[in-house]
């Protein structure tokens, strides 16, 4: 598991008193604002966060010692790390960084599905993307019928697939 997360992207200055604009990579701009500390260059560089603010749908942030638009253009294109530690989730939740790559199982008769490649977050819960060993896409719902467990230290992940679920779109007939 990697020890810094990507949790949002600089992507424009905001004002004229060193503020930046971050797009967020997480489940809603507060989780961003949450932080004191994060970190640039993959982990390598922390920066104190001043302040930090939803606006629109974006946050807005201050780092400590950027006070001016001339010293926070340099930020512009970089992205925003979090230090796994100084996160806590709450159980049954995980980084969607730590879903991509487990391999899925089915709960009952240990088949092998293939390994989750892509989450999307679409309402009122997410799907998860796999590929299949024979290169071809699933997609399932991370609902608790389908969801058994998630073991991310085994790199797995058991499900229990609804009736016709995979059937429906292995053969091309899901709209």
């Amino acid at each position: 598991m990697k020890q810094f997360l990507e949790i949002g992207k600089i992507v424009a200055v905001q004002g004229i008193r060193g503020e930046v604009r971050c797009q967020y990579y997480c489940d809603s701009p507060e989780v961003l604002c949450d932080f004191d500390t994060l970190y640039l260059d993959k982990g390598k560089t922390p920066v104190t966060i001043a302040r930090a603010y939803p606006h629109k749908n974006i946050v807005v942030m201050k780092f400590d010692g950027v006070n001016t638009i001339e010293e926070a253009q340099p930020y512009i294109g970089k992205l925003l790390y979090l230090n796994r530690d100084d996160a806590e989730l709450e159980d049954g939740l995980y980084f969607i960084q730590d879903i991509i790559g487990l391999t899925v199982i089915d709960a009952d008769n240990g088949k092998v599905y293939g390994k989750i490649t892509d989450v999307y977050q679409n309402g009122a819960s997410d799907v998860y993307s796999m590929r299949q060993p024979d290169g071809s896409e699933l997609m399932f719902p991370c609902i608790d019928e389908v969801v058994i467990e998630t073991d991310i230290e085994g790199g797995k992940m058991l499900i229990r697939p609804l009736p016709g679920l995979f059937e429906d779109m292995e053969n091309g007939d899901a709209d």
